[in-house]
């Protein structure tokens, strides 16, 4: 069979969901395996990040162009954590045949400190079971990159057994700075993975990765997979990647990761915010939110903890849609790189309540105007109420059934007020 046909059938196997975004050369993949088709690849990791909150293992297809659209959201995940494993193909036009630009989408490993693998034919079904297993232990997106070379050839019919684990999302007692350290010491066994890692072949002579030949085989190209000695002479499509990253050492212990009870305080949000009945509702309610980046995700932190995510501005809403099914975001995200999302939600129908915190201003990058969020999302026919008005509130923010609502909650920021510093307890 062809490449094409291995990777979708693999697919099939150890994914319950899969979402894509056509383009040559991976179209073919997203026929084969009956992707959801979305309306930008960021919403497609994002819907893939939402099934893996709950628990169901998520492919997203791509070409390299489109991997850059997601870089937001993976990096994100890196330090915020996943629950069922994710993992992006990736289908690298090296030779510009169908693409404006070529691109080599492994350095995504290194930016997103992220597992890459890039499978010979007799190690497609194995790699992508490795790849979602890599993803649930190390609780990240995983990336496995291809190439027409490989797609187009005749390759053999392989399989590998499912073996699902279990991964993590971030310890909510950690401070963001927390979570990048605890990312970085499960990024350190990443490493380890990869060099003992039984897809990789070593037995002399040149190193093949990929489609490219080779008397040794590495398939885990990121984090290096053996010594720099054994890596020095590689074959490879596209730039010298392996060659280029054989130096390439895991991050340095930094101790434990900070916590907000070793730090002493957290932060939440100013006195007189307008939002407080919304959060008081949700969790009096024990409502589960995704919380957009700017304000929402102070929904996070004490006194509320609503927020159990993040990945992102503009990600909660269709991270919400396949999740908690509740997205709590801002004016600003929901016309940053929300809108998207939200059209596909209510083009799909997906069950979501989508609360939009309408303040007119940026709220974390110094009080910027916004435009009137209304005018671009009447569409919607969504519900509005004013902030303080708490006997409308307690009728719209219940948990979403059918199908989607938008929810616009309107109040006034108080001038000069600044986010209130709590000292933390561990509640």
């Amino acid at each position: 069979m062809k490449g094409t046909e291995a990777l979708a059938l693999a697919l099939r196997r150890s994914a319950d969901r899969c979402y894509a975004v056509p383009g040559y050369p991976v179209s073919g993949i997203a026929a084969a395996t009956g992707a959801a088709i979305t309306t930008n690849e960021k919403v497609a990791l994002e819907y893939a990040l939402g099934d893996s909150l709950a628990g169901r293992r998520a492919a997203v297809v791509v070409k390299h162009v489109g991997l850059n659209a997601c870089a937001d959201p993976l990096v994100h995940a890196t330090a915020q954590g996943l629950r069922a494993g994710v993992v992006v193909i990736v289908g690298d036009d090296v030779r510009a045949v169908a693409s404006d630009v070529t691109q080599d989408s492994r350095y995504y490993g290194e930016i997103a400190w992220a597992p890459v693998l890039e499978p010979d034919g007799e190690a497609l079904a194995p790699a992508v079971e490795a790849a979602f297993e890599a993803s649930e232990i190390f609780s990240r997106v995983a990336i496995i990159r291809v190439t027409p070379d490989l797609l187009d050839a005749d390759v053999p019919e392989t399989s590998a057994p499912r073996s699902d684990r279990t991964g993590s999302l971030a310890d909510p007692g950690l401070t963001m700075a927390g979570r990048r350290q605890a990312s970085d010491q499960r990024t350190r066994a990443m490493f380890a993975w990869s060099r003992s890692s039984p897809l990789n072949r070593f037995s002399g002579g040149t190193v093949g990765a990929g489609p490219a030949g080779g008397a040794s085989r590495a398939v885990t190209v990121y984090p290096p997979p053996a010594d720099p000695e054994a890596l020095a002479l590689t074959r490879e499509i596209g730039r010298p990647f392996l060659c280029e990253h054989r130096l390439l050492v895991p991050p340095e212990p930094t101790g434990d990761p900070e916590r907000f009870s070793s730090r002493g305080h957290c932060r939440t949000f100013c006195r007189d915010c307008p939002f407080h009945p919304v959060f008081a509702i949700l969790r009096e309610r024990r409502m589960q939110a995704i919380c957009d980046a700017g304000c929402a995700i102070l929904a996070m932190n004490p006194p509320y903890r609503v927020g159990i995510a993040t990945y992102g501005l503009g990600s909660s809403v269709a991270v919400a849609a396949t999740g908690t099914g509740v997205a709590l975001t801002g004016d600003y995200a929901l016309l940053h790189s929300g809108l998207n999302a939200l059209i596909d939600v209510y083009e799909c129908g997906l069950p979501l309540l989508c609360i939009v915190l309408a303040n007119n201003r940026m709220g974390m990058t110094g009080g910027h105007p916004v435009p009137d969020i209304l005018r671009y999302i009447a569409w919607a026919d969504p519900v509005v109420c004013a902030a303080d008005d708490v006997e409308a509130l307690r009728r719209v923010l219940v948990p979403p059934r059918q199908g989607p609502c938008t929810v616009v909650v309107e109040g006034t920021c108080p001038e000069g007020a600044h986010h209130e510093i709590l000292e933390y307890r561990d509640l």
